[in-house]
């Protein structure tokens, strides 16, 4: 594997064996909404659908907590993180709390060839 981070939903990665687990990580951002971002997203809702505005702003804090994960995952010795999942909540009415979470895992290229499984 590359100095990159591994992140997957999983609890296991295709390929590679788990030889050590070493614990709890995450990544974690709290952001607010700008003023102009509020007026134009409220401008949006009376005419409803999608406010675009939004959907980016949490595109990229998803996109931010994720490496904030993998900075962690690194600091910790991990080359993977597994069984990761999305948690979020709003403080205060104007802020959002994002948090990505997960276990950071050592893994190896498994090289064991796969057998098939019988079903009787």
């Amino acid at each position: 594997m590359t100095n990159n981070i591994v992140i997957v939903s999983t609890p296991y990665l295709p390929g590679y064996k788990i030889t050590r687990t070493i614990g709890f990580t995450w990544g974690l951002i709290v952001r607010s909404r700008g003023l102009g971002r509020n007026i134009t997203a409220g401008l949006r809702s009376l005419a409803g659908g999608e406010i675009h505005e939004y959907t980016e702003l949490l595109n990229q804090s998803r996109e931010q907590v994720i490496e904030r994960l993998k900075e962690h995952a690194k600091t910790l010795g991990a080359n993977a993180v597994v069984s990761v999942t999305f948690d979020s909540s709003e403080i205060g009415g104007g802020m959002t709390e994002i948090l990505a979470y997960g276990t950071a895992v050592i893994v190896e290229k498994d090289e064991t060839p796969g057998s098939p499984v019988w079903l009787k």
